[in-house]
């Protein structure tokens, strides 16, 4: 096993993949990379509200490479990574249990496809507004991983209507100097729902996110349609994941 220790190095190792970058957060908030054959991991504490384990590569170099990473690091790790890697480790690894899957979608800049008609215009919230924020995701995404009163978001966007409401929110929350991350999205079902205003928030984030690092992306539920039809619009591509975890 080798540990690597520089983003040069996990690019490399990883084929730059996009999943891998973000895992290691600019290997400075603690997280750490290695690789063995074709496979490579990296166990990023915290990332996206759980300590995750990022895993490419064949299933013959993966699975003694988790195995090497849960016990270097703990079995609190969940591996994540393509769905059929993740059901070979689960099938090879007594100790993994099947979590789920979902999706990661991301896309690389310039910039995202251009908008066909006007819509409403998304800014960045200030301290004042984060209770309003928290409270249009505590009605109406309880189980958002990204909250303005718990660590993750570095900022927050919003868009309000012509009454003054807040009406659909996003965050650029878990980035990595490489990628960026769109997280925390919400929409009012009766004020902001239908009129543009998720996609008019998600594309002001991901254009930030994009002049910042040339790439960005998000995790979505695979049963989230209209989030997933969204999203392809403003031009991320799909990629099937799954997550495992230790019994």
């Amino acid at each position: 096993m080798i540990e690597l220790r520089s983003i040069d190095e996990v690019r490399t190792a990883g084929e730059d993949d996009a999943l891998l970058l973000w895992a290691a957060q600019g290997l400075v908030t603690g997280a750490r990379a290695w690789s063995h054959g074709s496979a490579s991991a990296v166990a990023s504490p915290g990332a996206s509200a759980r300590d995750r384990l990022a895993v490419r590569g064949s299933v013959a170099d993966a699975v003694p490479l988790v195995r090497h990473v849960l016990a270097e690091s703990g079995p609190g790790y969940r591996p994540v990574g393509d769905t059929r890697l993740i059901t070979a480790l689960v099938e090879r690894i007594p100790e993994l249990s099947y979590v789920g899957a979902f999706g990661w979608m991301d896309t690389t800049g310039p910039e995202l496809p251009r908008q066909t008609r006007p819509g409403p215009v998304a800014d960045w919230l200030g301290r004042a507004e984060l209770p309003e924020a928290a409270a249009l995701l505590d009605r109406h995404f309880p189980s958002s991983y990204a909250h303005p009163e718990r660590p993750g978001a570095t900022a927050w966007a919003g868009i309000r209507d012509d009454r003054g409401r807040l009406t659909a929110i996003a965050a650029d929350a878990w980035s990595a100097p490489e990628i960026g991350l769109l997280a925390g999205v919400a929409t009012h079902p009766e004020h902001g729902r239908g009129r543009g205003h998720a996609e008019a928030v998600c594309r002001f984030v991901l254009d930030s996110l994009l002049r910042r690092s040339g790439r960005a992306a998000l995790m979505v539920d695979e049963s989230n349609t209209p989030a997933i039809r969204l999203y392809r619009r403003l031009g991320l591509r799909w990629r099937g994941i799954s997550a495992a975890a230790c019994r």
